[in-house]
């Protein structure tokens, strides 16, 4: 079994929707993948030990996940760097990171989109449809800057991005255990 970005994708998406009902149907239009590629990408993170299985129902396995992306998928799923092009910010220059960092004189990076808001430096998003995703769920869309923040930031960028996943991961796992 080998790890795919979808996969974490597909995990992002859980966190941001919370307790709510979903279906492997509403998470391929929502994500851009097919519903098979939703289920595949459920069971590899289950394989993988990202997820769970409770009373039918599959969730973030919180503490392996949050171990992942903190200190894992920087290694695994590589940001590539670009040229400049016009795309939709990511990392340090999209919410929540964009109002604690000043912005400097090099191009922010972006992930490409002909409908970006902005010229920057291209950063390859974590799945081809994830930006696509994004505009779809701001939660989402903050969930994948962090990662992104994680992926290819400087030091302070990649520790902001850091605490601020994990609250929000602890937020998600508090949430789900209350009233379950």
């Amino acid at each position: 079994m080998i790890l795919k970005p979808q996969d974490i994708l597909f995990l992002l998406k859980l966190i941001s929707i919370g307790k709510s009902a979903w279906s492997y149907n509403a998470l391929a239009i929502d994500l851009g993948m097919s519903p098979s590629e939703v289920h595949a990408a459920a069971n590899r993170a289950l394989d993988a030990k990202l997820a769970v299985k409770n009373n039918g129902k599959i969730r973030p396995q919180v503490r392996n996940l949050e171990e992942f992306l903190l200190h894992g998928i920087q290694y695994v799923f590589v940001a590539e760097r670009g040229e400049l092009n016009r795309g939709i910010p990511t990392a340090h220059a999209a919410a929540p990171m964009d109002s604690h960092f000043v912005a400097d004189n090099e191009p922010p990076p972006v992930w490409p989109d002909p409908e970006g808001s902005i010229r920057g430096v291209s950063f390859s998003p974590l799945y081809k449809s994830a930006p696509k995703a994004a505009k779809k769920d701001p939660e989402l869309y903050q969930l994948l800057a962090l990662v992104d923040g994680i992926r290819g930031g400087r030091a302070r960028e990649k520790n902001f991005a850091s605490k601020e996943l994990k609250k929000r991961l602890g937020r998600y796992e508090k949430n789900s255990k209350s009233k379950s």
